[in-house]
Parts: structure tokens; sequence; C-alpha cells
């Protein structure tokens, strides 16, 4: 069972994951990191999920590690240690069992839906959904440079492969706050709608996906791009020979041909 500061609802194939200290801007503590990793395993190992969007509550994303945490490691805390997850264990090479990244490994698509304030951790966490949607008045920062800290939790290779070097260095050496139009602008978010109409048009794409599109696909396109960085353009183009031609024997390609030609909603079962 979730603790109350993570709040899980599934309909229609789609769950959304809130977190649920808005009081906090839904800062990041141990229990709601643990929390998040586990809910997003469990929720890549359930067949009746298909896509996962996360957002916060109130005012909020995630606005980084609680305050009172850093605090304490100012004063002599134990350090944290990086560590795997259960998340991505399983499914995933040595190159996403990191703290943070662990989103890019759960097998479906995740959806950061950005409503606020998002900063430290909680930009790590949009870096590294698939598909990023933000509230245009909402404000994203790195943040790290401006506490003495440094591009944390792999923000830095990430983030370079979304905005490309120049908007990179911008964002991590001046910690600067962006709107989500911004965000928009340079390539941060996919897109940055009114606050009043953020949530809706993300449901709607979500339960497009959930829909439309086989749970078959959604999961073997995203491995496939999430191991782009790390492929030549030839393995890249090898892996999609390979790949397509699994394909053409699943259970998904034959009712995604079926329900075409049959002029009807398609059943995909995820085989």
């Amino acid at each position: 069972m979730n603790p109350p500061e993570l709040l899980v609802d599934v309909a229609d194939h789609v769950a959304t994951v809130t977190l649920n200290r808005p009081d906090r801007l839904n800062a990041i503590t141990p229990t709601l990191s643990d929390s998040l990793r586990h809910t997003m395993a469990e929720l890549g190992r359930d067949d009746g999920v298909r896509v996962i969007i996360l957002t916060g509550a109130g005012r909020g994303f995630c606005a980084g590690a609680d305050m009172s945490l850093l605090q304490n490691l100012t004063q002599g805390a134990p350090l944290p240690k990086t560590m795997g997850h259960d998340a991505v264990d399983a499914i995933a090479g040595r190159e996403l069992q990191q703290r943070y990244n662990f989103l890019s490994a759960v097998p479906k698509p995740v959806i950061a839906c950005i409503n606020g304030a998002t900063a430290g951790i909680g930009f790590v966490l949009a870096l590294f959904a698939d598909i990023r949607f933000a509230s245009s008045d909402a404000t994203l920062t790195t943040g790290f440079a401006r506490r003495g800290l440094i591009a944390e939790h792999g923000s830095a290779f990430g983030l370079a492969h979304l905005v490309g070097p120049g908007h990179t260095a911008d964002l991590l050496l001046s910690s600067r706050k962006v709107s989500g139009a911004e965000a928009e602008r340079i390539g941060l978010v996919n897109r940055a709608l009114p606050p009043d109409e953020l949530m809706a048009f993300t449901r709607r794409y979500a339960s497009e996906l959930a829909s439309s599109c086989s749970p078959r696909s959604l999961r073997v396109i995203k491995q496939q791009i999430a191991a782009l960085p790390l492929q030549t353009m030839a393995q890249s183009f090898a892996e999609a020979d390979r790949l397509m031609l699994e394909s053409l024997t699943s259970d998904d390609f034959k009712e995604g041909v079926a329900h075409f030609v049959e002029k009807r909603a398609p059943r995909f079962s995820g085989r």
C-alpha cells in the first residue's frame, strides 16, 4: 500500500502517479523516493497499465530534495549511496541502474505532467520521463550550482542528448529558472500549455496511446530510444532489423493489420 504522500489512480489502462506533499512543493524524502520507485516497478509489471502519468499535487511538480535533508548533510549526516532499483534491475543494463533515471527503464511510456515548480531531483525525474508536458507558467531549474553541487544523477548526460550542449551548459552552469514556455522553445519539454488545460491534454494524450497503440510496440520502441546514446548508427539499424522480424510474428502485429482492415477499434494484447 502506498503512503499518503504518493497517490496512484488507474483508469482505462492509464496510471496517474501523483507526488502528494503539496505543502512542500512535493519535495523528495527517502520514503517518497522509495515509494515512487517501487510503485513504478509494480506498474511496469501490471498488464492492466499501458501508460503512466507522473505529476505533482498543488502548485509544484517536485521542488527537489527536501531542504531538511540537505541541511542534515551539511551537519555530518551519512552520505546517500548510489543504488540500483528493482524497477530496472530485471529489464535494463547497468547504464540504467542509477538512482533517479529508473523511469527510462520502466517498460511503458512515462509522461511527466509538469504542473509547477520543478528543481533538482524533480528536474531529473522530468528529464528521464519519455515525454514532458508543462504548464506554460511552470518554472524549471537544475538548481545544483546554486547549492554548491554538481550536475547530479546523470543530468548532464540526459540534458545534452535532449537539448544539446549549449542549452545544457546554460541550464546547469547558471541554474536559472526557465518557464514552461521557454522550456518548450529549447526542446526541454514537448509542449507547454495553459495551466487549466495541462492535465486534460495529458490525459487525452495518454489515453490515445493506451487505446490506439500496441503495448508491445510501445515497450520495444521505448527500449530502442533508450539504447540510442549507447549505439552507433550501424548498430541501431541492425537492431531495428532484428526487432522488426520479431514484431512480424507477434499477436499485436496481426491485430494491428486486422483492426485496420476491419475498420474497428484495436484489441491489442501486448504479445
